[in-house]
């Protein structure tokens, strides 16, 4: 995946799709359904489907398909679709395998000081987006950031994705993004995970999807290059992230008045 492909342009990119990879015929049916949507907006778009969720709050949660099965799965949208693809990996040893079949892989925020891990994703020569730890201040992102290019890859995207407030909620500081920005790397806006409510007493991550379009309305405003949506034809079926994301049907409308967002910036 080349960045400079995607960040910017005249209109911010976007990366979505489900929390997991729930069957072939569904991430097909959501990556051709976004795809014919971005492609009439112009909107870069980047398929997003964890191969595997590792960071569950039960064991008796849903954790995915099998990894082979899901990634043949990401790379059957990136063949027959045409659309660059991204998972996420939570150790060193997953990066060469998961590399064989995405166009970028994605550090998930609680892994990202893990050393090894940015490393190894980096040496794979994929653009490795790098999600900001709940814990973490933007300015400590540099750190991360650098893990990589040191490792010899520049290809870099930094995710913003909330900050923990309390035991059982997230708040977006919007500072953030142009802090981050000050990298020289694409900065994107992670839209639904910042909506999270986790560690509730029944180990279900609660939500707040009535404000997605507060989020990126305020992302886009501020100049975020990209934005990070978790969709699904039905959000309370999904197996995954189903509390906090967007019904698949309400995304091409929240793109259109994105756009028109984007382009008063631009013009400002």
């Amino acid at each position: 995946m080349n960045i400079e492909s995607i960040a910017g342009g005249r209109n911010f990119f976007l990366i979505a799709g489900p929390c997991v990879i729930e069957g072939e015929e569904m991430a097909m049916r959501i990556a051709e359904h976004i795809a014919e949507i971005t492609y009439r907006l112009d909107i870069p778009y980047v398929f997003k489907g964890s191969y595997r969720k590792a960071n569950r709050s039960r064991t008796d949660s849903f954790t995915g398909i099998g990894d082979e099965k899901a990634l043949k799965v990401l790379r059957k949208v990136n063949g027959s679709i045409g659309v660059p693809t991204i998972t996420d990996i939570h150790e060193a040893h997953e990066a060469e395998m998961a590399a064989a079949y995405v166009d970028a892989l994605q550090i998930p925020a609680f892994l990202c000081r893990q050393t090894e891990l940015l490393v190894a994703a980096a040496q794979t020569g994929k653009t490795v987006n790098i999600k900001k730890g709940q814990f973490l201040s933007p300015t400590a992102m540099k750190h991360a950031a650098r893990k990589v290019s040191e490792a010899g890859n520049r290809s870099i995207l930094l995710t913003e994705r909330g900050t923990t407030f309390g035991y059982s909620d997230l708040v977006v500081d919007f500072r953030s993004i142009t802090i981050m920005k000050s990298t020289g790397y694409p900065v994107v806006m992670d839209v639904t995970h910042s909506l999270q409510q986790p560690n509730s007493s029944d180990g279900i991550t609660g939500g707040l999807p009535d404000l997605i379009e507060t989020i990126a309305r305020a992302a886009i405003a501020v100049g975020a290059d990209g934005l990070f949506i978790e969709t699904h034809p039905n959000p309370s079926e999904a197996k995954s992230d189903g509390a906090n994301m967007l019904p698949l049907q309400l995304l091409e409308a929240l793109l259109v008045k994105l756009l028109r967002i984007r382009e008063a910036v631009r013009n400002d």
